[in-house]
């Protein structure tokens, strides 16, 4: 069964605002600036349709399901209206400026008003797009950020870090909860000035998942190392996941116990380590068995934590991303049947941490992310998570938009056939 795409609803938002570059590169998808891809339309009327037999069920009787599901049709059954009332009115307008019998005067009034109601229509095409792409499951929730190195020897242990910095300042600028979860460097320790080996940074904050899951990927930097003499440029790499933030008192609380939740977890499944932490620590880390690793035996995902010198602490914090990796894989692994349709009808490839997403070029002081093709020259401001920073994955968020919604046609596609 194929399932439908996500995105998270503040991306539709901020794609919704009128004359957007992301605007004039979805319209491409259409026929014209005007107009519906068919699959779509019929996609909306089916809903509307949908929408007026759950309505007559619900006048003869409450029922929970069909109100949530009501409301979940409203806002693309008012888009269709919207879309239907704009697109007659054009049609009249046009009918009536080539029509050689009417009054010449009322030709030129019809001509006046033809331009503003293509733009009415064109409003009303673009929310009736964004109306038809279902929120992402986890847009709402708070995130974790995983950062490690990947190829570059140790310039890349220091980009990592340089990343990490790049992050928290974003979240200072836009005054978002954080919490360095993990932070670990390549000794081992958490001693300063040491490249960074692995960090997880909570991001507690409302819709943080859908904020910040377009930044999963490989980063690439090419710059000259501070230990470079001979002044070569160096391209190394970092790795950056985006997982969403599952915690005890959140309302998804209730699906930890549920077996067909992607956050359940079964305990008899996971291997419980405890150990002596490694690194700095003194005779806490000779004597206290604080250190905890969990392995979850199905899926071989392993998680270890040591940052608090407390073990019943390492392992809440333990069992939190245990959930966060678990939950994102088995979401990862329901996309697959997707990404192969994508491929297959409109050659979309997925974007996950195995791409790579952007390359940041110190000598020429640019930033180009190259899923959306934009590029900022303002590099410092876009590694002190700036202004630059949040315009590149703006832009990122838009490109994720027209991909579903290039997968809603195929999808509608297949399923007529």
């Amino acid at each position: 069964m194929l399932r439908t795409p996500w995105i998270c609803r503040s991306c539709i938002v901020r794609f919704a605002r009128p004359a957007s570059r992301r605007q004039v590169r979805l319209q491409s998808t259409a026929t014209s600036p005007e107009t519906i891809p068919p699959a779509l339309l019929s996609r909306a009327r089916d809903i509307a349709l949908e929408h007026t037999k759950l309505t007559e069920k619900l006048a003869n009787g409450f029922d929970t399901r069909a109100a949530k599901r009501i409301g979940e049709c409203g806002p693309i059954v008012t888009a269709l209206g919207e879309w239907d009332k704009a697109n007659e009115s054009v049609a009249e307008l046009t009918s009536l400026i080539h029509d050689p019998d009417s009054d010449a005067e009322l030709r030129e009034l019809a001509a006046d008003d033809l331009g503003a109601t293509r733009e009415q229509l064109q409003t009303a095409s673009q929310s009736l797009i964004t109306s038809l792409v279902p929120v992402h499951p986890f847009a709402s929730l708070p995130c974790l950020m995983e950062i490690r190195p990947g190829a570059g020897g140790s310039e890349a242990a220091i980009f990592a870090g340089d990343l990490l910095s790049m992050y928290q300042g974003f979240c200072n600028r836009n005054g978002f909860r954080t919490t360095l979860l993990k932070y670990e460097n390549t000794n081992g320790t958490q001693e300063a000035g040491v490249p960074l080996a692995e960090a997880i940074l909570e991001i507690d904050q409302e819709n943080a998942y859908g904020t910040f899951r377009c930044e999963a990927g490989i980063h690439r930097v090419q710059r000259v190392p501070a230990t470079e003499k001979s002044g070569r440029t160096h391209t190394s790499a970092a790795s950056v996941h985006v997982l969403p933030s599952l915690q005890d008192n959140s309302a998804l609380a209730q699906d930890f116990e549920d077996p067909e939740s992607d956050y359940y977890i079964d305990v008899k499944e996971v291997k419980l380590e405890v150990m002596r932490a490694s690194g700095a620590g003194g005779q806490h880390v000779n004597k206290t068995e604080s250190a905890v690793r969990l392995t979850h035996i199905p899926t071989n995902t392993v998680v270890s934590m040591q940052d608090s010198r407390s073990q019943i602490k390492n392992k809440e914090k333990a069992w939190t991303l245990l959930r966060s990796r678990i939950a994102q894989l088995r979401r990862e692994k329901r996309e697959e049947e997707m990404v192969a349709m994508r491929r297959s009808v409109v050659g979309v490839a997925k974007m996950g941490r195995g791409d790579k997403i952007r390359t940041y070029n110190y000598g020429q002081q640019r930033v180009t992310d190259h899923r959306s093709g934009t590029t900022i020259m303002n590099l410092d401001d876009v590694m002190e998570g700036g202004q630059s920073l949040e315009e590149v994955m703006d832009s990122v968020r838009g490109w994720l938009m027209e991909k579903d919604v290039e997968a809603m046609i195929a999808e509608e596609g297949a399923s007529k056939k």
